[in-house]
C-alpha cells in the first residue's frame, strides 16, 4: 500500500502525480476554506503563507484516518490588486470575475505541504504572476460555452492546460505550480524521503 495520500479532490494534481509515475491514493480533506481565509483576513496577512496554513489544514485533517501516511496537502490563492478573489460557485459569478481579470495581471499563490502523524514535515510555495489579454466578448462567451466545466473548478476560472491558455498574453512562473502543484520540488522531496528512488 502506497504511503502517500492526496488530500484533494484536484482531478488536475490526481493527474500530474499519476503522469509523473507516483503511486498515491486519495483522501480529500474536509476543511471549510472560506472560514479559514476569514479568519485569516482578520489579520494583516501574506497570501504565501495563508496558501501554505490552508495546505497544511488540508494535509493535517485528512491525515487523521491514516496514521503512519504521508499526507499531502495543497492549496491555491489568487490575488487580484490585492483582493484574495475565491472560486465561484456559478458561471455567471465566473463570467463576471473573466471580465475583472481581461487586461489585467494577477497573481496565483500555490502551496503544498506534506505531514506525518499531524506533524509537517516539508513545505513548498510558489508565487506566479499571469497576464490576461484584452479579449472581446464574443470569445469571451464562446470561451464559457466551452469551458462551463472549469469555470467553477479552478480559483481563476481557466485552466492553463486547456482553451483557458487563449485568455493570456504572458505568463510567469512554474507552469505546474499554475496547474495547482509545484511537482519538481515535491517528486524531489519524495525521492528524498524513499517514496521515489533517486
Amino acid at each position: 500500500m502506497t504511503p502517500l495520500i492526496l488530500a484533494s479532490a484536484s482531478p488536475t494534481r490526481a493527474r500530474l502525480l499519476s503522469a509523473a509515475g507516483v503511486t498515491f491514493e486519495i483522501a480529500p480533506a474536509a476543511v471549510d476554506e472560506e472560514a479559514f481565509k476569514s479568519n485569516w483576513l482578520r489579520k494583516e496577512y501574506v497570501a504565501t503563507d495563508m496558501a501554505l496554513g490552508l495546505a497544511e489544514e488540508k494535509a493535517k485533517s485528512a491525515g487523521t484516518a491514516w496514521p503512519g501516511k504521508i499526507m499531502l496537502g495543497c492549496d491555491q490563492l489568487l490575488v487580484l490588486g490585492g483582493e484574495l478573489i475565491s472560486k465561484c460557485a456559478t458561471q455567471n459569478d465566473a463570467l463576471v470575475l473573466l471580465r475583472r481579470l481581461r487586461a489585467r495581471a494577477h497573481e496565483l499563490f500555490t502551496a503544498a505541504v506534506l505531514t506525518l502523524d499531524g506533524e509537517m514535515i516539508w513545505h513548498h510555495a510558489d508565487c506566479c504572476r499571469l497576464t490576461m489579454r484584452d479579449f472581446s466578448d464574443a470569445f469571451l462567451s464562446e470561451y464559457v460555452s466551452r469551458s462551463a466545466d472549469a469555470m467553477t473548478r479552478s480559483v481563476g476560472c481557466y485552466e492553463l492546460e486547456g482553451p483557458g491558455i487563449q485568455l493570456f498574453d504572458r505568463v510567469d512562473g512554474d507552469f505546474f505550480s499554475i496547474l495547482g502543484l509545484p511537482l519538481l520540488p515535491l517528486l524531489e522531496e519524495l525521492r528524498r524521503l524513499g517514496i521515489l528512488k533517486r
